[in-house]
């Protein structure tokens, strides 16, 4: 019996009988993509995307965007194109074009436009809910796409955020990865320098440095950007101007580390900053190495470097920051 397998398998191979060859691609057949975005530039997921072809006019291909509101089709014959997108809450768009042999076609990107029956609902939302939606524009701000770039607003018409929406920003600025990694650095210089000599040298010591840096961002961020504002009733977040002589611009970063604005939209002290950067300083005094530690002189110190750092991170939002910070809603930028 084995024999005969064996005589079998050997008389296939000798009538060369193997797989057939795969089918090759056709070279005139090209593909169809683009993106879908809302009227503020934002990618929408899910919208529905049918594509008709002069050259098969009877057949309908349809597909979905992904999660970065692309859409692709593939394997398509050269001919003219006609694109019709949907999506629940946006009027129909449609886009047309045409593909040539064997070319990989990105259709421009395509914004949908609000269909007017949710405008109607839009217009009904609570303050309290169009703060959220602005909130959750700048907790996607980052510069370069990477750091964050929370504490500030370029939207012309911004509503006061409620107490949770202060301590939610906290909180995602002091857990942000990127927040993490910057206080490495930080740790690493003062290592390198011996900066608080009293932590010692070696792992230990690097990680001394380490929780007592993180220390001072999270207290400080909680106490001048949530807690303190909340009590006091005062806008952590800087107010992008925008538009004005260089002078004035300057000027205005500058005094918005000792005012803000409250919750009532009117100018007053940032009791915020100034309180919060003096608690911070105090409090740091509980972990620092005692021969580093001088009372009352740590703990102004530490309060005029917050507050220097402040003017100084206000003059870095007004002339640079909006340029590198990619995910600004369209409809939230002020023209320069």
């Amino acid at each position: 019996m084995l024999l005969a397998f064996a005589s079998l398998g050997w008389t296939s191979l000798c009538l060369g009988q193997n797989p057939p060859p795969a089918p090759t691609p056709d070279p005139a057949l090209g593909s169809i993509s683009g993106t879908v975005v809302d009227q503020s530039g934002a990618v929408v997921a899910g919208a529905q995307v049918m594509l008709t072809t002069t050259e098969a006019p009877s057949r309908n291909l349809q597909t979905v965007t992904g999660d970065n509101g692309e859409f692709s089709f593939a394997n398509i014959a050269p001919s003219a194109f006609h694109l019709t997108i949907t999506s629940p809450g946006f009027a129909t768009q449609a886009a047309s074009g045409i593909l040539s042999p064997g070319e990989v076609h990105l259709v421009p990107r395509i914004a949908l436009p609000v269909a007017a029956n949710v405008t109607d609902v839009q217009v009904a939302l609570s303050p309290v809910q169009v703060a959220e939606a602005q909130v959750k524009d700048e907790e996607r701000q980052r510069v370069l796409g990477v750091f964050p770039n929370f504490y500030v607003t370029y939207d012309p018409h911004p509503l006061a955020l409620t107490p949770k929406q202060k301590f939610e920003l906290a909180w995602k600025t002091t857990i942000d990865p990127v927040t993490f990694a910057i206080v490495g650095g930080i740790a690493g210089v003062q290592q390198a320098e011996n900066t608080f000599s009293g932590y010692g040298q070696g792992a230990e010591g690097y990680a001394k440095r380490y929780g007592a840096s993180y220390a001072d961002v999270a207290i400080g961020t909680f106490i001048g950007s949530a807690i303190l504002p909340s009590v006091l009733k005062q806008d952590p977040r800087y107010f992008y101007k925008g538009s004005g002589s260089i002078r004035s611009r300057v000027l205005y970063a500058i005094v918005n580390s000792v005012i803000c604005k409250g919750d009532n939209g009117r100018w007053q002290p940032n009791y915020s900053n100034i309180l919060g950067n003096l608690a911070a300083g105090g409090i740091s005094n509980l972990y620092y190495p005692a021969q580093n530690r001088n009372g009352a002189t740590l703990t102004f110190e530490n309060a005029a470097i917050g507050v220097g750092a402040t003017a100084a991170a206000n003059l870095v939002e007004e002339f640079l920051m909006r340029k590198l910070t990619p995910n600004i809603p369209k409809h939230d930028q002020p023209k320069p």
